[in-house]
């Protein structure tokens, strides 16, 4: 260890982080804020850690030039910023501060309600005005009330406990949390359906996969009672915004608040100037406290890294000594590959988790290898980064029953990770493996295949998987279609199962595609159209 450990902080966060850090007598703290890329790209040779906020970005040119560094903090939940697939390359670890803002984030939306349904901005704004119009802002009482969360999450949990504090009635719709977590809330678990058509007050509170379509649409404001109100703290993607105010315009929605829009900032956004709509520029996080929290906490972790200890909130890997990294490195993108994919191809809410390890590298502690599965698993529908450290208090939190196996033997394969997860609806199933140095998806669901993509790497891989007739002519009709719509193919698989090594015609197989873009509904429901294709399910990993 160097003498003096060199610490970089390039945005300006809370005063307590920098004294954290500060306190440690290993450590050297240089505040330099306001640096260009190229200042960055100079100055950080010289350090061991950097700490950034939103302001500063950490591209793949700046980590390129980081001789020394180890560890990159964000004082922060999102890390859009820092590139941290350059990062991980090069052995550093990214750390971000994932809780601290969970309370602020859940205030705001309960603030947002009772702006809302009070008619708080435009009374104050009337009054301003020097008007005094009171039977102008004619409000609802929360009280008995039906309040739907969308996502069960850290800060969704937070907001429905709010809620039931304020004596509405709790639904919740979250496909990937079990009975019991919503049982302990005190909410009621339903489908997506029946929260449009029950609750008075919609709160979203969940993530939106990339190129996926928002998740309300003209048909969702639709279904939702006429008189409803939004409220949006979480992804301006989730709404089409089009589509809110012709719901808005309609009187089909009573009103909408909202704190996060589809660009940033939305100064034009027509949003912002709609009478029945409460507004603020995402304000989430803006909480003395929670920059606190975070400042303190990121530092924290960068001070564990430094030391060599697991951080905590680790972004982009586990923390594992070299002699382990050596023997499962290669293996954590396996298992990632494999949890990312169940999760997508599963259907109903989760139950348990089996997670098998196979061939060699069941002589060694997996616990690097189930973290990443875990993480996979989750990072479809979550914005939680799991750990060494966090993983099993996550598996606990989202009440799912883990069963880990053991086994020397990888039948066809050197080593094989497969990971099973049971829902309410069945089990599905994906197993990995390590070829030419790259992870393979070679089982989905019994079905033996060998699928190769560029996983985490440029972007992501798109993949469609279609259960079809062992029949001639499905292929050519799949593959017809996608021409149609402008899908390019860049790689296929087919398999049957195991115990099935030749057709009579009147089989199963499994179809799997590679392909350059993600389908919108229309597109996969033209795909199951198909004389001789069942179900069609999208990934990417």
């Amino acid at each position: 260890m160097p003498e003096s450990l060199r610490i970089l902080v390039a945005d300006s966060i809370a005063d307590e982080g920098v004294d954290r850090l500060r306190q440690d007598a290993d450590v050297r703290v240089d505040v330099r804020t306001g640096l260009s890329e190229d200042d960055l790209i100079a100055a950080i040779p010289q350090y061991d850690a950097l700490l950034v906020r939103s302001s500063t970005q950490v591209p793949g040119r700046v980590i390129e030039a980081a001789d020394r560094l180890r560890v990159i903090g964000r004082a922060g939940v999102g890390v859009d910023n820092i590139d941290v697939e350059a990062a991980t390359d090069r052995g550093i670890v990214v750390v971000n501060a994932p809780t601290g803002n969970t309370v602020s984030a859940a205030e705001l939306a309960i603030a947002h309600f009772l702006a809302l349904s009070r008619h708080i901005a435009a009374a104050d704004a009337s009054l301003r005005g020097g008007a005094w119009k009171r039977a102008d802002y004619l409000g609802v009482e929360l009280r008995g009330k039906v309040a739907g969360v969308v996502g069960l999450g850290q800060v969704g949990g937070a907001v429905a406990r709010r809620l039931l504090g304020l004596e509405m009635a709790v639904l919740a719709y979250d496909p990937f949390v079990p009975d019991e977590r919503a049982r302990l809330l005190g909410v009621e678990l339903v489908s997506f359906d029946e929260l449009l058509a029950r609750a008075d007050f919609i709160t979203l509170h969940t993530t939106l996969a990339p190129g996926a379509p928002p998740l309300l649409g003209p048909d969702e404001f639709a279904a939702m009672r006429p008189g409803a109100r939004l409220i949006n703290t979480a992804r301006g993607g989730l709404v089409d915004e089009a589509a809110l105010i012709a719901a808005l315009d309609s009187g089909q929605l009573a009103g909408a608040a909202l704190d996060v829009f589809s660009a940033e900032p939305a100064t034009g956004n027509p949003l912002t100037r709609h009478p029945n709509v409460v507004v603020t520029p995402h304000l989430g996080a803006s909480t003395q406290e929670a920059q606190e929290r975070v400042a303190v906490d990121v530092a924290v972790d960068v001070l564990q890294v430094l030391h060599g200890r697991p951080a905590t909130a680790a972004v982009n890997a586990p923390f594992v000594d070299p002699e382990t990294m050596e023997a499962l490195g290669p293996f954590l993108n396996v298992a990632e590959a494999a949890g990312r994919l169940v999760t997508q191809i599963a259907t109903g809410r989760w139950q348990s988790l089996r997670i098998e390890y196979r061939g060699g590298i069941a002589d060694h502690d997996v616990t690097a290898l189930k973290a990443a599965a875990v993480a996979g698993l989750l990072a479809p529908i979550s914005e939680e980064h799991v750990n060494l450290v966090s993983v099993n208090k996550i598996i606990e939190q989202r009440g799912l029953r883990l069963v880990e196996e053991k086994t020397p033997d990888a039948g066809l394969y050197a080593n094989l990770i497969t990971v099973r997860l049971q829902t309410e609806a069945g089990t599905s199933c994906v197993s990995g493996a390590l070829a030419h140095g790259d992870p393979h998806i070679v089982e989905i669901d019994g079905f033996r295949v060998d699928v190769a993509g560029d996983f985490f790497h440029d972007g992501h891989t798109h993949m469609l998987i279609l259960h079809n007739e062992d029949r001639p002519g499905r292929i050519g009709a799949v593959g017809n279609a996608l021409g149609e719509m402008g899908v390019n193919i860049s790689g296929m698989d087919v398999g049957r199962p195991p115990a099935l090594p030749a057709s009579d015609g009147a089989g199963i197989a499994i179809m799997v595609l590679t392909v350059d873009r993600h389908l919108g509904p229309a597109e996969l429901a033209a795909l199951a159209a198909i004389p001789g294709i069942g179900d069609v399910k999208q990934a990417e990993i």
